[in-house]
């Protein structure tokens, strides 16, 4: 049976770390850009008591054991820039789902999200056993969608009128998936990009 736990992931220039209260101050200001929040189901913690709520709520999630939250550490200031998760994990099917990502305004367009993406990949395919990956961006989310095809996720289709926003938005959600065949390929690609 695949046994999500926390644990540390460490690359060159992130560390995925367990999600605790310890974090929400960075985090508060990591994610104080309302263009962060646009496409997420929880609306814009733009407080540090908003940002607690959240990080709260992460940790409900993964006491019912359905997500495995991570604080995003870049390694070069030790700060928390960001948070990413396992969610809809489905231990008597090897699968489970990456999202929940997102980052500080400056850490987008970096190396950032692709080694976050390596990592979590590749402890999901090597160290759990998982045969499915799954990714869903929100149909308007062009840059979320672009950065899941150029990592070799391959686009399944469109679940439509799938959740409603915080703000009311009905969303369409776009799923993607990378199984245990194409892990090499992928890893390869992820490896070379981070160098």
């Amino acid at each position: 049976m695949m046994e999500v736990k926390p644990v540390i992931l460490e690359g060159k220039f992130v560390r995925l770390e367990p999600l605790g209260l310890q974090h929400v101050p960075d985090l508060a200001e990591a994610g104080h850009d309302e263009s962060i929040w646009r496409y997420m189901l929880y609306g814009y913690p733009d407080t540090e008591e908003k940002m607690r709520a959240w990080v709260e709520d992460m940790l409900q999630r993964q006491a019912r054991g359905t997500d495995l939250p991570f604080a995003v550490i870049f390694k070069q200031n030790g700060r928390a820039i960001g948070a990413t998760r396992y969610l809809e994990i489905r231990p008597e099917h090897h699968g489970l789902e990456i999202g929940g990502t997102w980052y500080g305004v400056n850490y987008q367009r970096t190396v950032v999200n692709t080694e976050c993406k390596y990592l979590l990949l590749r402890h999901a395919f090597e160290t759990l056993g998982c045969i499915r990956v799954q990714f869903k961006a929100d149909s308007r989310n062009e840059r979320s969608i672009r950065a899941l095809e150029r990592i070799g996720a391959v686009r399944e289709g469109m679940l439509r009128n799938h959740m409603i926003l915080a703000d009311g938005t009905i969303r369409h959600s776009v799923y993607f998936s990378i199984i245990e065949s194409e892990w090499p390929a992928v890893k390869e690609r992820l490896e070379a990009w981070i160098g």
